[in-house]
C-alpha cells in the first residue's frame, strides 16, 4: 500500500498545480505529493524551502515555480527561506499550507502562537507584495482581518485562477492555504472540540457512470469502488469520510448530501439478541513454553495499534510477560501498518521484541493488501498459524486516479492461505457498520472471533478491561468485540442480524454471469428507458452476433456477451429522463435508507446544460445546488421519456445528446463489420480477440458532460487504430493507447 492523503486531506486541494507549472516539496505530509503525478519534484530540509530555485532560476528557461511549505515549518525556520527569495530576485508563489496541526507525527500543535492573521503581518513586513489567503471558509476572515493592497481572502474553488495570476507576477508571492488537518478534525469532532457539519454525502449508484471525476477531482480515498451488475461505480465510505466535499466537484449528477441524518444499523447496540451464552473457547494450546507470536496486519487510521495497545495491557493484567513492537512510518496516512505482539510466562522470555521470521502463530489481518504482502507472510508459520482477514475491498491509492484500478481479492486469499495452516476470511468492515454503524469496530470483531477460536493465551476477562482501560467507544468496542466471539460460533445467524448478504447481492461478480442473465437483465431496464421496441432493437443484435459466433465455435461467446453489455451501455445513455427516472424509480429511496436514518433532507448537485454557467478558466459546466423540490420535479420529467428523440425533445437538441445518438448507429455500423472480418472461413483466435475488444470499448465512454466528451474521444482514436489492426493494417501502437480519466484528451473547440 502505498501512502496518501487522509480522506479529507486540505493537501489533496492544495497541492495541485495549473496546468504549465510545476511545484517543489518540503518536508511534512505534503511531501507524499512527490509520487502523486502533480508536477511536484525535489524536497528540502526544512529551512531550506525555495532554496535551490534561487540556485537554478537565472539557467533555466523556466520562468517560475511553487514551493510548498507547512505551517510548522514556516514557524520553524521558513521564514528564513522566504526572506532569501526575496532578496534573490527570484520569481516564485510560496504555498504556505496552514493545517493548523503537525500533522505528519501526530497532529500536535506548532509549538508557540501562529495565526493567519499573524503571518500575513509578517510576510508584509518582510515584502511580500501579493498575499493570496485560500479558505475552504473564507467567511471568517470577514471581520477584523487586515486588510491592505495585494492582500485577498477567496474561497478555495478559485484557487487555480489564484494560481494562474501569481505565476505571472515578477518576485517572491505568497499564497496561504487555511484549512484544519483532516485527522486532527476528526479527533477535535470526537472530543467534542469542533463542530461536525450535519451534512454527508451520497451517491446513487445507478446514476453513477464509474468514470472516476470524483476520484480525480477531490483525490480522496473515501470515494470507495462498488462493483455492480452494470460495472464498476462509486460509494462514499461514510466512517472514512472527514466531510471535506471536493468530491461534489466531480461532474456528475449522481451526488447528493443528505442533512438530517445518522448512518443506519440494522441492530441497536445490544447484548439482548436472543444468542444462547456462548461456550467457553477450546484451550489456545500453548502453555507458553515458548513466546506467543501474533501479528496484526492493517492500514494507518483504522485502529490496528490499539488493537496491540490492547492485546499488549490485557497480558500485563494477567501478570504475563508482553512486547508490543508497532512499525508505522508513513502509515498514519493511510499506508501499511504492523503491530508485533509477544506473550509469555514472565517478561525475562521475552528476547526480542519481532516475531521472528517464519515464528508467528496468529495474524489479526484488519487488511487484505497489507496481510497478503510478502513481509507479512514471512512471519508466520506455514505449519501452525492461523490468519483471521478483513477482506474488505478497501480501495488502494491507485484507485483515486485509475478507475479500473483491480483488487484481486482471491488471488490475495489464496496467498495467504498457502501460508497459513488455517484462514478465515469474513467482511468484518460490513459487520461493523451493519451492527454496530461503524466501520472501525472491525477489529474488536476480529479479536473477539480470535478469542473464541482460542488463539488468544489470554482470558476474556482480561481482554475485556483493557478494552475498559482504553478509555474510548469502550461500549461499541465491547459489543464488537461480543459480537465477534457470536460470529467465530453461529456465523450464519450473525450474517443473517447484519442483513450482509443483502449488503452484498448487488455487488457480485458480473464475469460470472451466463449470456442469457447479461441479456435477460438489461432487456428488461431497456424496456424501462424506453419502450418494448427499444428492447427488441436491442435482443435482435445480440442475437445476431451470437449466431455468428457459435458459427466460429467458441464456447464462451465472449463478443456475444460484451456487444451484450456495451450496446446496452450506448443505448441507455443518460439523459435527462433517464437521470430523473432513476432518482425516482425506488431503488434510490431504498439505497438511501439502507445508509441512513432520521427525517433526513436532500440537496441535489447537477448542472443542467440549459441553465448552468461555466466556469472562465476551463469553460466547463459548473454544478449548482438543487432542494428537495428537486425530487417532484424529477417524477414529472422521467413520465416524459416518450419525447426522447422526438422533435419535442427540448434536452436532445443538446451537442452532447446527438453526440450520445450517434454512437448507437456508429456502433451498429461497426458491429456489422467485426460479423463480416469474423464470416471470413479460417479465422483465428487472435482476429477474434482483437474483434472483441473493440467491442468492449464503449465501456471507457463514461462520465457527463466534458468528462464524456473528453473519453470518447480517446476511444473512438483506439477504435480506429484497432480496426486498421482487425484488417491486417499497420496502426501506431501510442494510437492504440488508452487514455484514462486523469488525463483525457483536449478536444479542439
Amino acid at each position: 500500500r502505498k501512502p496518501w492523503f487522509c480522506a479529507g486531506c486540505p493537501h489533496n486541494t492544495s497541492t495541485k498545480v495549473p496546468e504549465g507549472s510545476r511545484a517543489l516539496a518540503g518536508i511534512g505530509c505534503h511531501f507524499m505529493v512527490t509520487w502523486m503525478d502533480r508536477d511536484t519534484e525535489t524536497f528540502t530540509q526544512m529551512g531550506g524551502e525555495g532554496a535551490s530555485w534561487i540556485g537554478q532560476a537565472p539557467f533555466t528557461n523556466t520562468r517560475h515555480v511553487f514551493q510548498n511549505i507547512g505551517d510548522g515549518t514556516y514557524f520553524h525556520s521558513g521564514i528564513l527561506a522566504i526572506r532569501a527569495a526575496i532578496a534573490s530576485g527570484a520569481n516564485i508563489t510560496y504555498k504556505i499550507l496552514y493545517n493548523d496541526a503537525v500533522a505528519m507525527t501526530g497532529g500536535q500543535h506548532v509549538d508557540g502562537s501562529l495565526t493567519v492573521e499573524q503571518m500575513v503581518y509578517q510576510l508584509k513586513g518582510e515584502g511580500v507584495k501579493r498575499i493570496a489567503v485560500v479558505s475552504d471558509l473564507p467567511e471568517k476572515y470577514a471581520r477584523d482581518f487586515p486588510k491592505f493592497e495585494g492582500l485577498s481572502v477567496d474561497h478555495r474553488d478559485n484557487f487555480t485562477a489564484i494560481q494562474k495570476a501569481l505565476r505571472k507576477l515578477d518576485g517572491t508571492s505568497v499564497i496561504i492555504y487555511e484549512q484544519t488537518c483532516a485527522t486532527e478534525k476528526r479527533r477535535r469532532r470526537k472530543r467534542g472540540l469542533l463542530e461536525d457539519p450535519d451534512k454527508r454525502v451520497f451517491i446513487n449508484a445507478s446514476v453513477c457512470e464509474g468514470c472516476g471525476d470524483c476520484g480525480v477531482q477531490s483525490n480522496c480515498l473515501a470515494v470507495a469502488p462498488k462493483e455492480t451488475e452494470l460495472g464498476r461505480k462509486r460509494v462514499i465510505d461514510q466512517n472514512a469520510c472527514n466531510k471535506d466535499y471536493s468530491c461534489l466537484k466531480g461532474f456528475c449528477p449522481s451526488f447528493v448530501t443528505v442533512t438530517g441524518a445518522t448512518l443506519h444499523k440494522a441492530l441497536a447496540v445490544s447484548t439482548e439478541q436472543n444468542f444462547p451464552e456462548l461456550p467457553a473457547p477450546p484451550s489456545c494450546g500453548d502453555e507458553l513454553s515458548e513466546p506467543y507470536n501474533i501479528l496484526l496486519t492493517g492500514v494507518g487510521g483504522m485502529g490496528v495499534l490499539t488493537i496491540g495497545s490492547i492485546i499488549g495491557m490485557a497480558a500485563h493484567i494477567e501478570g504475563k510477560g508482553v512486547a508490543v513492537l508497532t512499525q508505522t512510518g508513513l502509515a498514519q496516512k493511510f499506508g501499511a501498518v504492523s503491530s508485533h505482539v509477544r506473550i509469555a510466562k514472565n517478561q525475562a522470555d521475552i528476547h526480542g521484541v519481532r516475531v521472528p521470521a517464519g515464528k508467528g502463530q496468529l495474524m489479526l489481518g484488519a487488511d487484505m493488501v497489507v496481510s497478503s504482502a510478502e513481509a507479512s507472510l514471512a512471519c508466520l508459520d506455514s505449519s501452525a498459524a492461523v490468519a483471521i482477514v478483513n477482506n474488505h475491498g478497501s480501495p488502494t491509492a491507485d484507485f483515486t486516479q485509475d478507475p479500473d484500478a483491480p483488487f484481486p481479492e482471491q488471488a490475495m486469499e489464496q496467498v495467504i492461505g498457502a501460508a497459513t495452516r488455517d484462514a478465515h476470511f469474513f467482511d468484518a468492515s460490513v459487520l461493523g457498520t451493519a451492527l454496530l454503524g461503524d466501520a472501525m469496530t472491525s477489529n474488536l470483531i476480529l479479536l473477539g472471533f480470535a478469542w473464541q477460536k482460542g488463539l488468544l493465551p489470554l482470558g476474556k476477562g482480561a481482554l475485556e478491561e483493557a478494552i475498559r482501560l482504553n478509555g474510548v467507544a469502550v461500549e461499541a468496542n465491547l459489543q464488537a468485540f461480543l459480537w465477534g466471539r457470536r460470529l467465530a460460533e453461529q456465523p450464519g445467524k450473525v450474517k443473517d442480524l447484519a442483513g450482509l448478504d443483502t449488503l452484498t447481492a448487488a455487488e457480485q461478480n458480473a464475469e460470472a454471469e451466463t449470456l442469457d442473465d447479461i441479456v435477460s437483465y438489461r432487456a428488461t431496464e431497456l424496456g424501462k428507458y424506453q419502450n418494448r421496441a427499444y428492447a427488441r432493437r436491442y435482443q435482435a443484435l445480440v442475437d445476431k452476433v451470437k449466431t455468428v459466433e457459435q458459427k466460429l465455435g467458441a464456447a464462451e461467446l465472449a463478443l456475444t456477451k460484451s456487444v451484450a453489455r456495451n450496446y446496452h451501455k450506448l443505448l441507455a445513455y443518460k439523459d435527462e429522463y433517464e437521470v430523473a427516472r432513476l432518482y425516482t424509480g425506488g431503488e434510490f429511496a431504498e439505497s438511501l435508507n439502507q445508509q441512513f436514518d432520521g427525517d433526513y433532507k436532500l440537496t441535489f448537485h447537477l448542472a443542467p446544460p440549459l441553465i448552468s454557467k461555466r466556469d472562465p478558466e476551463t469553460g466547463y459546466l459548473i454544478k449548482r445546488e438543487f432542494g428537495p423540490w428537486m425530487l417532484p420535479a424529477f417524477r414529472v420529467l422521467a413520465k416524459l421519456k416518450f419525447l426522447r428523440g422526438t422533435a419535442l425533445d427540448v434536452f436532445g437538441r443538446s451537442e452532447e445528446r446527438k453526440l450520445e445518438r450517434s454512437l448507437i448507429g456508429d456502433y451498429e455500423r461497426q458491429v456489422d463489420q467485426l460479423l463480416s472480418a469474423l464470416s471470413v472461413p479460417n479465422t483465428s483466435p487472435e482476429t477474434l480477440a482483437v474483434a472483441i475488444e473493440i467491442a468492449g470499448l464503449p465501456y471507457f465512454m463514461r462520465g457527463f458532460g466534458h468528462v464524456k466528451e473528453a473519453n470518447i474521444t480517446t476511444v473512438q482514436r483506439r477504435g480506429m487504430a484497432l480496426m486498421k489492426q482487425l484488417k491486417g493494417e499497420s496502426a501506431d501502437p501510442e494510437q492504440v493507447r488508452v487514455v484514462n480519466i486523469q488525463e483525457p484528451e483536449r478536444l479542439e473547440k
